[in-house]
């Protein structure tokens, strides 16, 4: 009897592998390693026909290309950057993204983040917990009125989009740079586009990133940009750590340019020791202690979200394991 096609879920996910082995367990073996660097994978994935991999690790060339039977890799999730395309791409390997788990609960962070800066929830929380202020609405003035105060977007894909709908729910002007989307998706939405990142910032009251990590978008958000953004202004980064450094948003909270800021993910996970944001935040005496709020890497996070990561990412290496392509193919 032939010995049945190897899928290997590389990291995050631990048994049981319930999602997993009720879609693949008829025609696969399925095990979890729950590495959290990819030199813990051992010599199993030389022989798997399928790895799903999560944001734990990342899998270097080196890796692939040890990878003799893979006939997919899974990025059980929207970023694929941990992941070497080019080099899954030279092996002829696909590289296929799960793009739409997250979407909503994504998108229902930023704007609940960015709510929680302008309207001065968390720096008044904060505030009055450790009893350094007055019980009055005062500390926060002067409060603006967000209605036609303009929200940027960079990036304005699944969740850059979702994105957009609620912050125009709420009664935000909003604008979008994106320049790989073609024309008269403003139209369709009802908001409007622009050609830089200058003119997009210009006017910002609250910058959210929602584009993926690349080498065009690494540190797109540098010292330059965020001096071009109004005082006052407020920034929300719900989508990758490499988008912008801490010390620059460091910079622009303890000078007093940024009013807030909100960020979900950071350049290394969990931040290194001497991450100068992570001190500045976690000190009562430092503006960011008030004015930025640090969450570890959960904008994507809701039960059904998670199942569906697992699900679809399942379901495509069902696909390529059955001989059908797969899809969701980023390189």
């Amino acid at each position: 009897m032939p010995e049945r096609p190897l899928v290997v879920v590389s990291d995050f996910i631990s048994e049981p592998l319930d999602y997993e082995r009720k879609i693949l367990g008829d025609i696969a073996e399925v095990v979890a390693i729950e590495a959290t660097d990819e030199s813990e994978l051992g010599e199993i994935v030389d022989r798997a026909a399928a790895i799903m991999v999560y944001h734990a690790i990342s899998l270097s060339a080196k890796t692939i290309r040890s990878l003799k039977q893979c006939k997919l890799i899974v990025r059980c999730g929207v970023g694929y950057d941990n992941v070497d395309g080019q080099a899954a791409r030279e092996m002829g390997i696909p590289l296929a993204n799960v793009p739409d788990y997250g979407t909503e609960e994504v998108a229902d962070s930023a704007i609940g983040l960015t709510l929680s800066l302008t309207r001065g929830t968390h720096f008044l929380n904060n505030r009055l917990q450790r009893c350094s202020g007055e019980w009055s609405y005062l500390q926060i003035s002067p409060l603006q009125r967000l209605r036609e105060k303009t929200f940027a977007i960079i990036g304005l894909g699944r969740i850059g989009t979702a994105t957009a709908l609620r912050a125009k729910a709420l009664g935000f002007h909003v604008l979008f740079y994106d320049p790989y989307l073609p024309q008269g998706v403003d139209k369709a939405l009802g908001i409007k586009r622009v050609d830089t990142l200058d003119e997009l910032v210009r006017d910002a009251y609250v910058l959210s990133l929602h584009c993926p990590l690349t080498e065009e978008t690494s540190n797109i958000v540098d010292d330059k940009l965020l001096s071009k953004l109004p005082a006052g202004s407020y920034l929300v980064n719900t989508a990758r750590g490499g988008l912008l450094m801490p010390q620059t948003v460091l910079d622009a909270i303890t000078s007093g340019h940024l009013a807030g800021a909100a960020i979900d993910v950071l350049p290394v996970e969990p931040p290194e020791a001497d991450n100068p944001l992570i001190n500045a935040w976690r000190d009562p005496n430092h503006p960011a202690y008030d004015r930025v709020i640090i969450n570890p890497h959960s904008a994507f996070y809701c039960e059904q979200g998670l199942e569906e990561m697992r699900v679809k990412g399942s379901e495509n290496c069902l696909r390529v394991l059955q001989g059908e392509e797969p899809v969701n193919i980023v390189n």
